[in-house]
């Protein structure tokens, strides 16, 4: 009997043990781990990284990292680290955290656009993708990819298409750039190409006549008044004679792009530099900025007309006067003068 008595006993404390061993088990998988007030935190996970730099990153978000730490290791994760940028979600247990953080790495938008330069284009993407700028930088200007696909130092901007596209966070500086090479290749199509050829251009020549275009009005509408006007200058061997290109070529031999120029002087005419459009009948080695569809779209399928001058229209702000004839131009050129002299303007 007494020994019955203690077997009893020995299975109640047992069983106790065991509820409360379920217990503790249960409440570590399944009960809400997430210390935010947010209904949301994003957790990036570097490429590279181990389990006690994904602990460190989780340590603000979680109520106890320690029945964490148990359940990763039970679910293999502490082995199976993966980078990624993760949206842990509020009232999320262990359970569904390591879930996450095991195939939850889903793709970010990528947004670029109006860059002047490869500095600034690898500034921009670093602000959105794993990849720091020295590294994008790096394989922006490689010799060996930009001799491999006809690039320069001096073109290479123009393989990158600003639009919106959609990237894992942990891209590398090298995936993002063959990425950007698959959609140039995409958006040089059949029809994009045949229309180059028809107006005489290669598809690196249509983004440097587009870039100026861009620069030269904002107003998507008449972008293809204005490049027609690049067009009939360019095909009749004529100067492209572009206030854009002046202002790019002091700011590339300055070193300063910061540098806001509002005003081209006589004196910067004389400037010696390729992308010197009033020195040089050639067109620049290269953009002068970063175009867009609507520039590049406007350039081959630009305005056919009879104007080979324009100047800014100050009685119709953003867009510009057209003419035909110098004289007529230097009397719309001196309306403009007139107007940029009141408003005390002198660079």
């Amino acid at each position: 009997m007494y020994i019955r008595k203690i077997a009893m006993a020995v299975a109640i404390l047992g069983a106790i043990g065991l509820g409360i061993f379920s217990y503790y088990i249960y409440n570590s998988i399944f009960s809400s781990n997430t210390a935010f007030k947010e209904s949301s935190e994003v957790v990036y996970i570097p490429t590279g990284a181990d389990f006690e730099t994904v602990a460190d990153s989780l340590r603000p978000l979680l109520k106890d990292l320690q029945t964490f730490s148990i359940v990763a290791q039970k679910k293999g994760y502490t082995q199976n680290v993966r980078p990624g940028r993760y949206v842990l979600k509020k009232g999320m247990n262990n359970n569904e955290i390591i879930n996450t953080l095991r195939i939850g790495n889903k793709p970010i938008s990528v947004i670029f656009n109006n860059q002047e330069r490869l500095e600034d284009l690898a500034g921009r993407i670093a602000e959105q993708i794993e990849a720091d700028s020295t590294e994008l930088i790096r394989a922006f200007r490689d010799s060996t990819f930009l001799a491999k696909e006809g690039l320069d130092d001096e073109t290479a901007l123009g393989m990158y298409i600003p639009n919106k596209y959609e990237f894992y966070w942990n891209t590398s500086a090298e995936e993002f750039r063959a990425r950007m090479k698959k959609e140039y290749d995409r958006f040089w199509n059949e029809e994009r190409l045949k229309k180059a050829k028809e107006i005489g251009l290669t598809p690196s020549e249509v983004i440097t006549i587009a870039s100026i275009v861009q620069k030269e009005t904002a107003k998507v509408d008449e972008r293809p008044r204005v490049a027609g006007v690049y067009m009939n200058r360019f095909k009749n061997g004529w100067k492209l004679d572009a206030d854009p290109t002046i202002i790019y070529a002091i700011k590339k031999k300055t070193g300063n792009f910061d540098t806001i120029i509002k005003r081209v002087l006589y004196k910067d005419l004389e400037l010696d530099s390729p992308y010197n459009t009033y020195k040089y009948a050639s067109l620049p080695p290269g953009p002068i900025h970063m175009p867009d569809i609507s520039s590049i779209d406007a350039v081959l399928n630009y305005e056919h007309h009879n104007y080979y001058y324009f100047v800014a229209d100050v009685k119709n702000f953003g867009y510009h006067k057209f003419s035909k004839t110098l004289a007529e131009h230097n009397r719309n050129k001196q309306e403009y003068i007139r107007w940029i002299n009141r408003q005390g303007i002198k660079r």
